[in-house]
């Protein structure tokens, strides 16, 4: 995916870590599981995770026009049978929310870029769209009481507070108990490049 299509957007973080999490998603999904993405941003990632999970069924999803569109370019250049066509989601409205079941919700770098009525209208989603002993999945930086915060880590989040007051790196603690709220039990921390976790939560069945 080194050539960026003409129309789309492109990250130099997804190409940073689209390999890491696809392997941690390959260990844990079902072979043939359907895939919810919150804020798929670009779509690469999208792109990624159909192409290196040819059994998955994949739906993105973002609340922006732009990103849609993006998404969609990317799509088309792509050409993969199990990469469906892009959702406007606002994870926040539930009123764009679909109504169709999945096996699994996948959220990539959200939480700390948007309000926290984003992760909470996630957790509602991922309660309502999962089956039980589906899966959440969620990637990105987080503060944890009992882990040293890196200093790059520590940067990020006063840059991205002082952007907007309402963003900023999340307590694990506290992410993992709004989870509980909607029936979602974390169940997995994976230790990730350049300071970022991999986070599991299973929902009760």
């Amino acid at each position: 995916m080194s050539d960026i299509p003409p129309g789309a957007l492109s990250s130099a973080a997804t190409a940073r870590n689209r390999d890491p999490i696809l392997a941690v998603l390959r260990a844990r999904l079902p072979e043939r599981a359907r895939v919810l993405e919150v804020a798929s941003g670009a779509g690469e990632h999208a792109v990624w995770m159909a192409r290196g999970m040819p059994g998955v069924v994949w739906r993105p999803t973002d609340p922006s026009q732009q990103a849609l569109a993006s998404i969609a370019v990317w799509r088309a250049t792509a050409g993969l049978p199990n990469l469906l066509p892009p959702l406007q989601l606002d994870a926040a409205d539930p009123s764009t929310w679909p109504a169709e079941g999945f096996d699994a919700v996948v959220c990539i770098n959200m939480i700390h870029i948007s309000p926290w009525a984003a992760a909470e209208g996630l957790m509602a989603l991922a309660a309502q769209a999962l089956p039980g002993g589906g899966l959440l999945y969620l990637y990105g930086p987080y503060l944890e009481a009992q882990v040293p915060t890196a200093p790059s880590n520590l940067a990020f989040n006063e840059d991205l507070t002082r952007r907007n007051p309402e963003w900023g790196l999340r307590r694990l603690e506290e992410v993992a108990a709004l989870a509980a709220k909607s029936g979602l039990k974390l169940s997995g921390r994976i230790e990730m490049p350049a300071n970022n976790l991999s986070l599991w939560f299973e929902k009760a069945g």
